[in-house]
């Protein structure tokens, strides 16, 4: 005779027996800690999705949608059938459909009194569930902070830091220890994109640590995001004049949609309003900040707001003139062209004393009333470059920008592998504001790139490559604190790691490191903290306020958002120039007289030739050596080089035939050999020399050029 299945009795009086779970018998009803509770009416059935998930008699047969979450109604009674001859080790009564994973252990437990008898059930996999003696356990690691803590960090509540079943702690942080309840709960609110670490933010080890001690953790978004109009405040805007005298007179919460008495809102913080006429702002004003945003900013709010619309092309603008660039760019170009103010109406004027570049530049940042969007009309006072005009003298200006903001106080290291220095000095001036928005102007108005950070720094910019820990090789070498650092990290011994250490105990307690060190092992720890420390937290202040120097005119938010298509902007570029390349560059302006012309003409496979040579190696000079002595740079700008390189000749002054035999017998050589090719940087220009032989030519441009890097370098 088959046997009926006894259902126990309701305890409240209020329940019905259909709200019961078929599989565990109980009516509790907590999605976090049973799973959803679904209700079947047309079958007269309840059940937790728990207790589908870890019952060992059935699987999902069905699609999602069928039957509970894919689990089949027909499977669901047949697994009440077969567990209903198990009797449960925590309540001993029948039904129970959890067992252990182990095979020789035949206990089994309804899935509510397993929580209660300490059974974890890992929900992955085939979902396996232990006992109390075959369930898994954390320890603590030997690395872990021996002062632990006495609350839990979800609920903040007392918590007895002993680890158990009821006690979990963080695989990573080993510093954050929570109750299996709590983080239960929270794991069912954040969801699987959400859950981690209250404390060191980990989620992927976290999450796997979580999954193997027993959390279920749900495939969905967070909780939070899940709520209708859970963010409808956010459309919310400000609209309150906060003027100290409102004008309108309709009232300060009056905002107009155009005109004198629209609400115009802080740049900044967003949470200031003024009326156009309270404030005497022009019609058109778009940008204003609140006082409290211009005294945090000493008067700079602007430099670090995009310019107004229309005075520069948005670099994702549909509106654009000029066809919209591609998500993903592939050169700089693009994007730096996009952000120039282009046909700007103002021009701000800027006298330059001699090659004095940069205290020019720095006293043009500092104006009061200084717009970045302005167009730059630079005028030498020395005669030497007074004759120059508009775009070649701001394009000569911009050139020695570059040099003395490489070669000044706030950088240190090697020419061309620049870090950030700490100098007291220039944080009291902010100059590292103003230097990073000297760099963004010098991009975003055509200047050559800026080609002398060094990786580390460039990372601890933009953070490219991103999450790459730095080492004892980015710091900048022959320096107090790199000297210091490279004795602890090369120490052979024990012995000699604590003398190191000893030696520079000064510096490892500024850096919160003097800890005692019992093994070498302990080294590689303590040098990366040491690196961090004078790298990045040390630099934490110059690094920001260089960070936001370079958001003049968008420039640091599109290298933010492009940090590789910039790399070679702003670090040592490591493509070869190349003969092809350096060939196509320049533009070549051919004579008008026909005797000229096939004087010339010549002249062009000499050159050409001439710039293989130099490739090869064939050559005293090099390309790189070539391109400074026309441009006066060694590498090539990432935007167009304005104005655009040109190649013209030089022919031989027409003098009389006995002063060029008399110089002929006097130097013992012809008088093609007294050419030498000519540059002008300020124009991009190269003057060859009109020769009749190759070896004449090749003798002239080796000659000409050696020289010129001779006294580059001397200088």
């Amino acid at each position: 005779m088959k046997k009926r299945v006894k259902m126990p009795r309701s305890t409240d009086g209020s329940t019905k027996q259909e709200d019961h779970c078929v599989l565990c018998r109980f009516a509790d009803d907590d999605p976090a800690l049973y799973g959803e509770k679904v209700k079947l009416k047309d079958h007269n059935l309840s059940v937790h999705y728990f207790c589908l998930l870890t019952s060992n008699g059935i699987y999902q047969r069905g699609e999602e949608d069928e039957g509970v979450f894919g689990f089949l109604v027909e499977d669901i009674k047949q697994e009440v059938r077969r567990s209903s001859r198990l009797r449960c080790v925590g309540c001993k009564k029948k039904g129970a459909c959890v067992g252990c994973n182990i095979t020789n252990c035949r206990k089994t437990v309804h899935y509510p009194c397993g929580r209660k008898h300490k059974f974890i059930s890992q929900f992955t996999g085939l979902f396996p569930t232990y006992c109390q003696d075959h369930s898994p356990s954390q320890s603590l690691s030997l690395g872990s902070d021996s002062s632990l803590p006495h609350s839990c960090s979800i609920c903040l509540d007392s918590i007895e830091p002993v680890l158990s079943y009821s006690i979990l702690k963080c695989p990573s942080c080993h510093a954050s220890w929570f109750h299996r309840d709590c983080v239960q709960r929270q794991a069912h609110s954040a969801g699987l994109f959400f859950f981690k670490c209250t404390l060191c933010n980990n989620k992927d080890q976290f999450q796997e640590e979580m999954l193997r001690m027993g959390i279920f953790i749900p495939e969905r978004d967070a909780s939070w995001e899940l709520e209708a109009n859970a963010y409808s405040e956010l459309l919310e805007v400000y609209e309150h004049c906060d003027s100290l005298i409102c004008l309108c007179s309709d009232g300060r919460t009056f905002s107009n949609k155009s005109g004198w008495f629209m609400v115009i809102r802080c740049c900044l913080c967003g949470s200031r309003g003024t009326h156009r006429k309270c404030s005497g702002l022009k019609l058109d004003a778009r940008d204003w900040a609140c006082s409290d945003c211009t005294r945090a900013t000493n008067k700079r709010a602007f430099l670090v707001t995009p310019p107004r619309a229309g005075q520069r092309r948005n670099l994702l603008s549909k509106h654009s003139k000029r066809a919209s660039l591609p998500v993903r760019p592939e050169s700089p170009e693009e994007i730096l062209q996009s952000i120039v103010p282009q046909h700007h109406p103002f021009s701000v004027e800027l006298e330059v004393d001699g090659d004095q570049a940069l205290s020019a530049g720095l006293d043009l940042v500092r104006r009061p009333d200084f717009d970045p969007t302005h167009t730059l009309l630079i005028r030498f006072r020395d005669e030497q470059y007074a004759a120059q005009d508009e775009d070649t003298a701001r394009t000569f200006f911009l050139k020695l920008l570059l040099q003395q903001i490489h070669n000044s106080e706030v950088f240190e290291g090697p020419s061309g592998c620049k870090n950030l220095a700490l100098d007291s000095q220039a944080l009291r001036d902010d100059s590292y504001f103003d230097l990073g928005c000297l760099l963004a102007l010098s991009l975003a108005h055509g200047g050559p790139p800026v080609g002398f950070f060094s990786p580390a720094l460039y990372q601890c910019l933009f953070n490219y490559p991103a999450n790459r820990p730095l080492s004892l090789r980015h710091m900048t070498p022959d320096t107090h604190l790199t000297h210091q650092v490279r004795q602890i990290a090369e120490a052979e011994s024990l012995d000699k790691l604590r003398e190191a250490m000893a030696a520079s105990w000064e510096f490892l307690e500024l850096a919160g490191c003097n800890q005692p060190v019992r093994s070498l092992r302990e080294r590689e720890v303590l040098v990366e903290d040491l690196v961090s420390f004078t790298m990045i937290t040390r630099m934490q202040l110059p690094l920001q306020r260089f960070r936001e120097g370079l958001q003049t005119l968008g420039v640091g938010g599109q290298v933010q958002l492009f940090p590789s298509v910039f790399y070679r902007v702003f670090c040592e570029s490591a493509e070869r120039i190349t003969a092809q390349t350096l060939s196509q560059v320049f533009t070549i302006s051919f004579s008008e007289q026909q005797d000229k012309l096939e004087r010339e003409t010549p002249v062009v496979t000499f050159w050409r030739h001439f710039l293989l040579e130099c490739e090869v190696g064939r050559s005293s000079i090099s390309l790189q050596d070539i391109l400074c002595f026309v441009i006066g740079a060694d590498r090539l700008p990432p935007a167009d080089l304005l104005p655009p390189p040109s190649i013209s000749f030089l022919h031989q002054s027409t003098s009389p035939q006995a002063e060029l035999k008399e110089q002929e017998e006097s130097e013992g050589k012809s008088w093609e050999e007294a050419l030498f090719p000519q540059s002008k940087p300020e124009s991009n220009s190269l003057l060859l020399p009109v020769t009749s032989s190759y070896k004449t030519f090749k003798h002239s441009m080796e000659h000409a050029i050696s020289l010129h890097v001779h006294l580059r370098h001397s200088e």
